[in-house]
């Protein structure tokens, strides 16, 4: 298989015609041999490269959630590093006078296929400052490392948009960030030029292991693929007061709280019948963020058939539980969530308000999801003609 990224550095020409390029980069944006597209592009006798962007965590990926990336400047080739994190929503779209100095926008950087996840938001941000500037956008295509065939989640209530939710797009949305980027740009009307050069050899239903490319941590908190698969349920837990993992070694995998009694949980549970996954009690320890250097009861996630898995419910089944459980000790995130400070958190995640007030009301498993998985009407009509791969 061979990403975007090899496939234009094979024919710069055709893609760049010749221009000015700015290049959306992180650690993810490597070759096969993990030479980075910074040096393969700056080396290159065909390509122009003037600028770089820098998404959430930062060009290197040094840089933790929700703290903000600062401009810099690349030590190896001295190139300008412009910040598309910073203090402000506004500060997450590159600014005109930098858009005035290229003509093509790159986009090179791994998704995880989860919605939450902000750099399909950059990208899509990117995107409409590009149609403001006149800037042509090129996304060089990686895989979805969980698959493209397996959609889980619903949509999002007009006055829920956010860096985690730009669109109504289902929590597992099972796309590539390319056929994203052109599912954004007609059926969600950004209407930038926009070229995707997709990858060669990629199957939709294949997962990241199940190619030639080397995992590269997409983010400080996303270690390995089995990160992933979990992600696109666990990412809820961001908006609750129960620990999501962070600052242990086991991110979205392990989690839990001091008021937690892991066997209770566990048992809680297996009453649900949640398919491919097994729960097993521990303590955990998180050396940061939530309850750091303190003794919470949790329970570690163990996938054991991907196929039957479905991350999203086992999600919802998770705060279903710990409401059920303990209602005087869960709570809903309150603290501002990713720009946002006017809504709870759990709302920005699961795009629908009703969700949160159904699972406090007492509502079943079923009642919940039936509310969590509707309101996709938009993404069902304009998935398939933004597809890329069979």
């Amino acid at each position: 298989m061979r990403t975007g990224l090899e496939r234009l550095l094979d024919e710069p020409k055709r893609w760049l015609q010749g221009g000015r390029v700015g290049l959306i980069a992180n650690p993810t944006s490597v070759d096969r041999r993990l030479v980075h597209a910074v040096d393969l592009l700056h080396d290159h006798p065909d390509v122009d490269l003037r600028l770089l962007f820098g998404p959430e965590h930062g060009i290197r990926g040094a840089v933790q959630d929700m703290v903000g990336v600062t401009d810099a400047r690349d030590a190896i080739t001295g190139l300008p590093e412009i910040s598309l994190y910073g203090p402000t929503f506004d500060s997450l779209s590159p600014r005109p006078e930098h858009l005035e100095q290229i003509d093509a926008l790159l986009f090179d950087v791994q998704d995880v296929g989860a919605r939450y996840y902000t750099y399909a938001a950059t990208m899509a941000l990117c995107m409409r400052a590009a149609r403001r500037a006149g800037v042509r956008v090129v996304v060089l295509d990686r895989p979805n490392p969980i698959g493209g065939t397996q959609v889980e989640g619903g949509g999002l209530d007009p006055g829920l948009e956010n860096f985690c939710a730009l669109y109504p797009v289902p929590q597992r949305h099972a796309m590539t960030v390319g056929e994203l980027a052109r599912l954004y740009n007609e059926t969600f009307g950004i209407g930038c030029d926009l070229q995707v050069v997709p990858c060669e050899g990629w199957i939709r239903g294949a997962y990241f292991d199940e190619g030639d490319l080397p995992w590269v941590m997409p983010s400080p908190n996303m270690p390995t693929l089995d990160t992933a698969i979990v992600y696109p349920g666990m990412c809820l837990l961001e908006g609750t007061n129960v620990s999501e993992g962070r600052g242990t070694t086991r991110p979205f995998e392990l989690f839990g709280a001091p008021f937690v009694d892991g066997r209770a949980l566990a048992a809680e549970l297996g009453r649900y019948g949640l398919p491919g996954v097994r729960f097993r009690p521990c303590v955990i320890q998180p050396g940061f963020q939530k309850f750091a250097d303190r003794r919470c009861g949790a329970l570690q996630m163990h996938v054991v058939e991907r196929a039957a898995f479905n991350a999203y419910r086992t999600g919802i089944a998770i705060l279903v539980a710990l409401k059920a459980l303990w209602p005087n000790d869960f709570a809903w995130r309150r603290e501002p969530y990713e720009f946002r400070d006017d809504v709870p958190a759990i709302d920005l995640l699961t795009g629908r308000a009703a969700v949160r007030v159904a699972i406090d009301d007492g509502e079943d498993l079923d009642a919940v999801m039936a509310i969590a998985c509707a309101g996709t009407e938009r993404y069902d009509a304009g998935r398939a003609k933004a597809l890329l791969y069979e």
